[in-house]
């Protein structure tokens, strides 16, 4: 099993961190790609290592998209190789799961008309506008779509993510 995080500047640092910690702690490897390799800086201050660019990404070797949300996402949708991994794994049925702001990243894509969503309260018109379904619960899943609101709903997001994916997840 194998996911990758596509982020930039001004991620929301938990909604990042905490989805990479919990699929270590399940043993699935994780890539983190960016507009370039090296260090890319969260909301809050924290940094973490993007190993790949978004051009070296091959979405045919991972299971799972992350989208974290934050100010991150205004700068990956702009990025005609983070739209085209997003484009091809969401093609191939592969499980996104996109928080917060990440939802602007699959309108970018041309991703959401019909689909049920839900996201940051301040990108629900845009993401009605682009001919989503908001719903205003903490994690909507909708075929192999899973979408949350805010770093609250994070325990709700990755047991969702792991129910999803059949890992880990006890009655």
């Amino acid at each position: 099993m194998k996911a990758l995080i596509l982020t930039a500047d001004g991620f929301e640092d938990m909604e990042l961190f905490y989805p990479l910690y919990r699929m270590k702690e399940e043993n699935i490897d994780v890539d983190i790609a960016g507009s370039i390799k090296g260090e890319v800086f969260g909301k809050h201050g924290y940094r973490v290592e993007a190993n790949l660019t978004f051009a070296q990404v091959n979405p045919d070797q991972y299971d799972l998209l992350i989208l974290p949300g934050g100010k991150g996402p205004e700068k990956v949708r702009l990025d005609t190789d983070a739209l085209k991994i997003t484009k091809t794994m969401m093609e191939s049925c592969k499980v996104i799961a996109a928080i917060c702001h990440a939802s602007q990243i699959l309108i970018s894509a041309g991703l959401v008309k019909d689909k049920q969503m839900t996201c940051w309260q301040g990108v629900r018109d845009d993401l009605k506008a682009a001919g989503a379904h908001y719903l205003d619960r903490e994690v909507v899943i909708d075929g192999n779509l899973i979408t949350s609101r805010m770093p609250d709903d994070l325990p709700a997001f990755c047991r969702t993510i792991f129910s999803v994916l059949k890992i880990g997840v006890e009655g």
